[in-house]
């Protein structure tokens, strides 16, 4: 079952890694091998996380890169639900 709404991983990353370890923008973009321009985006939802950046952060925070991926694909996938209505899908079945 899907979240209701999941948070941008940028958000996450902020607030789960980023502020309990007092570690600023600049900071763990370096450490992370990364502009604080690239990481500033992700933080502030402008920017999605990559399968390198997913590896990235995984190795800084000690998690699963596939973690971080999963929480990129809620994430559009419920925002691409959002609108549904608007597509012009037709169900294809067999004859």
């Amino acid at each position: 079952m899907r979240m209701h709404n999941p948070p941008h991983p940028g958000e996450v990353l902020r607030e789960l890694c980023l502020e309990p370890l007092g570690i600023s923008v600049t900071d763990a973009a370096q450490a992370l091998g990364t502009s604080r321009k690239t990481l500033s985006a992700i933080l502030n939802g402008k920017a999605g996380i990559s399968p390198e950046m997913a590896l990235r952060l995984s190795i800084a925070f000690n998690t699963t890169p596939e973690s971080w991926l999963t929480q990129q694909t809620q994430y559009e996938l419920w925002q691409a639900e959002q609108h549904c209505g608007e597509l012009h899908v037709k169900r294809l079945v067999a004859a």
